[in-house]
């Protein structure tokens, strides 16, 4: 092997190193935003439930009941969706 063809691969290897360098950084990155979109979709989904509890309790009269019910329903239906992404993830 002659001095050239050492040098050229040298550089081709340093620029695949590099390369990887820059898509683990872009991973990082990326699993900040999975997490943040997975919490924001669990909160959500309490919210919306919690909601809709207090607004069917104002319209039934039947605090705190329905909120107490719902609250509970935005919960199971966030989990599920935070356990739905995260197999999404894992494909």
């Amino acid at each position: 092997m002659d001095e050239d063809q050492f040098k050229t691969r040298l550089k081709i290897a340093k620029k695949k190193t590099d390369k990887d360098k820059k898509s683990e950084e872009g991973n990082k990155g990326s699993s900040m935003g999975s997490a943040f979109k997975m919490s924001t979709e669990l909160v959500s989904a309490v919210a919306v439930g919690t909601i809709i509890g207090f607004i069917l309790d104002n319209w039934f009269g039947t605090k705190p009941w329905l909120i107490l019910i719902f609250f509970f329903i935005g919960v199971i239906a966030g989990i599920m969706n935070v356990i739905r992404s995260a197999k999404k993830m894992q494909k």
